[in-house]
């Protein structure tokens, strides 16, 4: 049996980091809804072999962001408008209980140190804030991934915590298409135009307002729809 540094572990740990490259080449907009390509093409690519390759596709496919096709390889996933709704309204519902059970355990005073990390979870959501007022799109996708897996991992459930973060990724691939293709095409900066409130969520949860936090959300949900109708439409 190999050791805890022998080829299991090393071939897990390059599976991830294709699986984790790949997703941001989505995110990025260079492979593109509906391109399609072969675990030998991904292979050359990086330079690794076919099988954490496979293994990275066959990752990305459970998680939604690719299809398999038995003949020709994978592609990427093309989401419809009626996917994007179902996953504001499944992020929705997963944010509302964990801001609710958040707010109980500090109550409680089973999370005493909650209002530090909060803060440390704001510095985060700043960053993301900044990122959206200059329109700067990849930056922000970082951010606001950081900000939303540090906030729900204070919920401490990580099967949650991972659920979510899927949620956002897929919800990110989904959007970042119209967005880019709107920019990319004519439509102007992104700046104004992005979702920046993280900080105000923040201080709510800060304040154990979950109302207010679930008011903000829902804003939040809101005009990510209509802005990815509007471009979707245009």
């Amino acid at each position: 049996m190999p050791g805890p540094d022998g080829p299991a572990v090393i071939r897990s740990t390059l599976r991830q980091q294709i699986a984790d490259a790949l997703r941001d080449e989505v995110l990025a907009g260079r492979l593109e809804p509906g391109q399609e390509f072969t675990v030998k093409e991904i292979a050359e690519q990086y330079g690794v072999s076919a099988t954490p390759v496979r293994e990275a596709l066959v990752n990305l496919t459970a998680q939604g962001l690719l299809d398999a096709d038995q003949h020709r390889g994978f592609r990427v996933h093309e989401h419809t408008l009626a996917d994007y709704r179902g996953m504001l309204e499944a992020r929705s519902l997963v944010a509302d209980g964990m801001f609710r059970e958040l707010m109980a355990e500090v109550a409680r005073g089973e999370l005493r140190d909650a209002p530090d990390a909060l803060l440390s979870v704001r510095r985060r959501g700043e960053e993301a804030a900044r990122a959206a007022c200059a329109g700067d799109l990849n930056v922000l996708i970082g951010y606001d991934l950081r900000f939303w897996r540090e906030l729900s991992a204070l919920f401490g459930n990580p099967h949650l915590s991972d659920f979510l973060h899927r949620l956002r990724v897929k919800s990110w691939v989904c959007a970042v298409t119209h967005l880019r293709r709107w920019s990319e095409g004519g439509g102007g900066d992104l700046r104004g135009t992005l979702w920046s409130r993280h900080t105000e969520l923040v201080d709510a949860l800060v304040r154990r307002d979950p109302a207010g936090a679930h008011a903000i959300v829902a804003e939040y949900n809101a005009h990510s729809l209509s802005l990815i109708e509007r471009l979707a439409t245009a």
